[in-house]
């Protein structure tokens, strides 16, 4: 089991940034192959970035590609999300998210709580 803890959202303005965070608990976190996700209000959720266990490899939407950055520090079982040169079309609730089947499977198993990114234009 695994369980996940967000932090880190919060209002900017456009053009502003902010640091994701997500801590994780449970066994062999440096395997899990993470991920960020969004849901803004009456759509549906969207992958932003993934990394893959041992963070050698990264992927992220066409929407986020070039101002957002997943990062990974096995020794403190965190992932980050550093957002850059955020739009208010980058305003929804931020979920952190976790599977150990490798880089192919498309489905987490483990999810966060999430939290909030508002961006004011």
């Amino acid at each position: 089991q695994v369980q996940l803890v967000e932090s880190g959202g919060g209002l900017v303005q456009a053009g502003g940034s902010l640091r994701l965070s997500c801590a994780a608990s449970g066994r062999s976190f440096s395997s899990y192959t993470m991920a960020w996700f969004r849901q803004a209000p009456g759509d549906g959720r969207e992958r932003v970035a993934r990394i893959s266990g041992g963070g050698s490899v990264t992927s992220y939407a066409d929407s986020v590609k070039g101002r957002f950055t997943i990062s990974r520090d096995d020794a403190k079982n965190t992932v980050y999300l550093q957002m850059n040169s955020l739009k208010p079309e980058d305003t929804a609730v931020y979920y952190c998210a976790a599977q150990s089947k490798g880089w192919a499977y498309v489905r987490y198993d483990y999810w966060g709580q999430g939290t909030q990114v508002t961006v004011s234009s």
